[in-house]
């Protein structure tokens, strides 16, 4: 599945977003594997109350989340002041939230794993050690926003393996940027 096309600006980093389950961590370590950046899951800036809430069922809200979202944003903002390059893995869903996380800041882009429930639901029923239970999924396509045209995603479908998603996501970043960019 293609993304839309034009240029964009030079990266610092790129925000892996979807709902749970749709293989951000997994993409998004690999792919920073791949491009020798730096690799961070949000969920691991989540403060102990979030996870809780989540582990027991209760899905966040704004409340909960737009603190989490400017800590996210602050350690983006960290890793552009050293002159590093990141991928971050963060569910983003709605465009407010990646406001946060991309406003005013032309160097960080934005990866969408598009990806069908029903897939997910079976991903997530398989998922074991994770906080976030799968009866919370349909609350997470229920807050999804995908991505407009104007936030200039690259989006790739969740279906083929994880390598092939990568494979997918750096030709799409080397058609808009060149080579040269990602290294």
């Amino acid at each position: 599945m293609g993304g839309t096309h034009g240029q964009i600006a030079p990266l610092s980093v790129l925000v892996l977003m979807g709902v749970s389950g749709s293989g951000k961590s997994r993409i998004g370590a690999l792919l920073a594997s791949r491009l020798g950046w730096a690799f961070k899951d949000a969920d691991d800036i989540h403060p102990m109350v979030n996870l809780e809430k989540m582990r027991t069922g209760i899905p966040l809200d704004e409340a909960d989340r737009l603190p989490w979202l400017r800590d996210v944003a602050s350690w983006i903002d960290v890793v552009r002041w050293k002159g590093q390059r990141a991928v971050v893995a963060c569910s983003a869903l709605k465009r407010a939230y990646r406001t946060i996380l991309l406003g005013g800041r032309p160097d960080v882009h934005l990866v969408y794993l598009k990806a069908d429930e029903a897939l997910v639901s079976q991903r997530l029923a398989n998922r074991t050690g994770h906080f976030m239970p799968g009866s919370l999924l349909r609350t997470q396509f229920e807050a999804l926003e995908e991505p407009g045209p104007e936030e200039n995603p690259i989006v790739v479908s969740v279906i083929p393996g994880p390598e092939s998603i990568v494979q997918e996501i750096v030709q799409q970043l080397e058609a808009r940027t060149g080579r040269e960019a990602l290294g």
